[in-house]
Formats: C-alpha cells, sequence, structure tokens
C-alpha cells in the first residue's frame, strides 16, 4: 500500500465519516498507517478543499446555552459533563484532520515542514479519537451513550469561519478552545473525584495531560507560520483572537499548564486585562 493519495485519501475518509465510533477508528488507523511507514506523501499537495465533515443524526443541535445542566452531584449530572466532553472530542477528530487537509499545501509549509505538520496534526487527531473512545465507554458504563444528549457545534463554528486562514485557525482552535480546557479541566477533575467519580476523573486527567501537548504544537506551528511571514507572533496572534473569536478570553487562566504548553501569558493577558471587547 503506497500511492501518493493514500495520506489524503485516507484522512478525509475520517472527515468523511459520520458514525462515532467509526471516525474515531478511522482517525486511528489513519495514525497507526503513518507510524508504520505505509503512507506516502502527496507532492505536491492537493489544493481542492473538501466541505463539512459528515455528522451523524444525533446528538440533536442546538445553541450552546440549550445544553443540559451539568450538577455533578448528580448521576445525570456526571453524564450530561461527560456526553458534552465526549462532543468536544469527536470534534476535536474532525478539527485535527482538517487541520491537515485544508492547510497540508499551505506556502508556509515548504519542504520538510509539510511533512512534520501533517504527522504531527494525525497524531493529534489520533489522541482525540482515542479520548473520545474513553468517553464513550465511560457513558456506556454509567448507562447512557454518545448521542442520547443535545450539543452545540460552537467548536466547529470557529473551524468554519477560520477555514481560509492557517494561521487564524491556529490561533483559535488550538490556542483558544483548547488553551481554555488546560484552565478549566483541573476544576472539572476535582469536582468529579469530590462527587464520587474517580473513574470519570482519571479519563478527564489523560486528557488534560494530552492537550498541554497539543496546546504546544498549535504554539510551535503558530510561531512558524508568523515567521514565515515575517510577522511578529504576540500581535498576529492579539489581532486574530479580537477577529475571530466572539466569546472573549476570560480569566482565570492556568497559567502553568500554559507555560508548559510554551504558551507564554505576553500572549493572551494583555487580550482579558484590558477589557478590550473582543468583536
Amino acid at each position: 500500500m503506497s500511492t501518493a493519495a493514500d495520506l489524503r485519501e485516507m484522512s478525509l475518509a475520517v472527515l468523511q465519516t459520520a458514525e462515532p465510533r467509526a471516525k474515531a477508528a478511522a482517525a486511528r488507523a489513519v495514525r497507526r498507517a503513518l507510524d508504520e511507514a505505509r503512507l506516502a506523501w502527496p507532492a505536491p499537495w492537493p489544493t481542492d478543499l473538501p466541505g463539512a465533515p459528515a455528522r451523524p443524526e444525533r446528538p440533536l443541535r442546538v445553541a450552546p446555552g440549550k445544553t443540559p445542566r451539568r450538577r455533578l452531584g448528580t448521576l445525570e449530572g456526571r453524564i450530561a459533563l461527560l456526553h458534552a466532553i465526549a462532543h468536544i472530542e469527536f470534534n476535536a477528530i474532525d478539527l485535527a484532520f482538517d487541520m491537515a487537509v485544508r492547510f497540508g499545501g499551505d506556502p508556509a509549509l515548504g519542504g520538510a515542514a509539510r511533512d512534520r505538520f501533517l504527522a504531527e496534526w494525525i497524531a493529534v487527531g489520533d489522541d482525540e479519537a482515542r479520548h473520545f473512545g474513553l468517553v464513550a465507554d465511560r457513558l456506556e458504563a454509567l448507562g447512557a451513550a454518545y448521542g442520547d444528549l443535545a450539543a452545540h457545534d460552537g467548536l466547529w463554528d470557529a473551524a468554519r469561519a477560520t477555514g481560509h486562514d492557517l494561521a487564524a485557525r491556529l490561533a483559535i482552535a488550538p490556542l483558544v478552545l483548547e488553551a481554555r480546557g488546560l484552565d478549566v479541566t483541573p476544576g472539572m477533575i476535582d469536582r468529579l473525584n469530590s462527587a464520587g467519580d474517580p473513574v470519570s476523573a482519571g479519563i478527564l486527567e489523560i486528557i488534560y495531560a494530552d492537550e498541554v501537548g497539543h496546546v504546544a504544537t498549535g504554539m510551535r506551528w503558530f510561531r512558524h507560520v508568523c515567521r514565515a511571514a515575517g510577522l511578529e507572533p504576540e500581535t498576529r496572534y492579539q489581532g486574530l483572537v479580537q477577529q475571530y473569536y466572539r466569546g472573549g478570553l476570560k480569566p482565570p487562566f492556568n497559567t502553568d499548564a500554559r507555560d508548559r504548553a510554551e504558551f507564554p501569558e505576553e500572549y493572551y493577558l494583555p487580550l482579558a486585562a484590558t477589557g478590550a471587547p473582543l468583536a
């Protein structure tokens, strides 16, 4: 198995698979094939862009404020939290593979940089697929399943808004949305432990540890893209967040985890400290 289209075709297959478990399995298959050197790198990288990723009929999509409440002192509340996390991880599979497929031919990724970029985002997608499986399994152990509850499409809305610009996608997906996970996940772990659910807390600990690496990957490639364009990364990041992220950067920030991801506070603190509108 080795044709110039293999890597792209397998990655596209992830995006085109709707059933959640099958999508996760397809993502993990790409990483295995890559690790076993059974995939060729297309040269040049095709420039046609895929559409939106395939989605299952369930969960029902609703506005962000309409999702179920998550009172962790009840089984229903813990299921609601885990369902929301499963939905995030499901979308994160597509975000990682869309990053590779959509931007693998970007001019900033010339030569060996492109191969590293593709390999690293496929590895991120494999992590997200593994995370989805862990959370989906835990939901089933609690008598529920992914798709049982309503969810929102905020993550993919952010991807859609930044589909034309690699720097914007990097600034928003890993360096706002996933970095926010570093801020809030330790608190969720503590609350799950306090609610007597160390199994769910342990799954979040795995996700949290991996997310530090994902934010680091986003930071590394954001700096690369800025250097290629001759732009100062901090200023570029702040401008892109103001342009594309409407939610605002809300403290408190987990500066320890962000520092471990090599994401210095000089990038994000000015956006929160000034109170400037993020429109």
